[in-house]
């Protein structure tokens, strides 16, 4: 019996555009499925869950495009834009309608909010129903970062998704060990190998870094068996990530950079007031490596400050 998603099956050879609706609201999920002539696995790719973060978004909408179903062993279904109300209201990483950050409410929820309600389709009709899944993100809007990916630790999909972050040309990887909210990290506990790829920053989208996302897609693809031809594996260091949120609103001022490793007692910067005066001094309590940080002048309570990875001991 065919494989559906979001209501289409997957006939081989076939191409469908399309949205599905999220009951009870008035937002719309674009999709494309590509479905091979020769069987094989489902792969999902999926982007703007946070919708400033454009590398992955018009990575995810050139490969929908470019990706020929006739040379494709299963298919590839590729949701280019999966917080579109955000992207047209430019709310960041929100949904518009609620306010909420929707890679933080998966499952979702059929009868909750906007975000929870669009969670719930996205999950239920796309991501349970793949046998892999990519999910393309960047720094936000006002976050610079140093590309590395993702994967979940201690589930049953943990090696297969060891082997598809080996396929993203980055110099590191966390092994998380968060395993609710996010759309990965959920996936990854229902036994779905799948990765996070983290490039880009500030809401730019360089042609380098699309095409650089664009390349590791496929080459996880031809990993996978649904792309034809070698793959290749880029050896990375592993880390285990902890953040620093802000202990108060004011003036950040940086003093590291993304991708810069630092040593215990080592500031990253300092939060001001609005006179110049001295509120907050980060400070690293552990060697490690810079991956993302807040980059905008201004900085909120509770925000996102900086974020770094120790290292495992092991490289992937």
């Amino acid at each position: 019996m065919p494989k559906t998603i979001a209501g289409h099956e997957l006939v081989p050879g076939k191409t469908i555009k399309d949205h599905i609706h999220v009951e009870g609201t008035e937002l719309h999920i674009p999709h494309v499925l590509l479905c091979g002539k020769a069987d094989g696995p489902t792969v999902l790719v999926t982007a703007g869950v946070h919708s400033a973060e454009y590398v992955g978004i018009q990575a995810a909408i050139e490969l929908s495009s470019e990706l020929n179903p006739d040379e494709l062993r299963g298919s590839v279904v590729i949701v280019p834009l999966a917080n579109r109300s955000g992207f047209e209201h430019r709310t960041m990483s929100m949904v518009h309608e609620d306010g909420k950050n929707l890679n933080r409410v998966f499952p979702g929820d059929a009868a909750g909010s906007a975000a929870e309600r669009l969670a719930h389709v996205l999950f239920e009709s796309f991501i349970t129903r793949a046998d892999a899944y990519v999910d393309l993100h960047s720094g936000d809007g006002y976050e610079t970062l140093h590309p590395f990916a993702y994967y979940v630790g201690d589930t049953s999909a943990e090696e297969t998704a060891k082997r598809m972050v080996a396929c993203v040309s980055t110099d590191y990887c966390v092994r998380s060990r968060c395993r609710t909210g996010g759309a990965y990290n959920l996936a990854s506990v229902h036994g779905i190998p799948s990765v996070l790829i983290e490039r880009g920053q500030l809401s730019l989208f360089s042609r380098e870094e699309i095409e650089a996302d664009k390349a590791d897609v496929r080459n996880i693809l031809r990993m996978l068996g649904v792309l034809p031809g070698e793959y290749q594996t880029y050896p990375k260091t592993e880390l285990l990530e902890y953040d620093d949120v802000a202990p108060c609103t004011g003036c950040w001022y940086p003093e590291k950079r993304v991708g810069e490793r630092f040593k215990k007692g080592e500031r990253f910067g300092v939060i001001r007031d609005y006179f110049g005066e001295t509120l907050h001094t980060a400070v690293a309590n552990t060697d490690g490596v810079l991956l993302y940080q807040c980059s905008s002048l201004n900085i909120i309570e509770k925000g996102p400050m900086v974020a770094y990875g120790v290292e495992t001991g092991h490289t992937v």
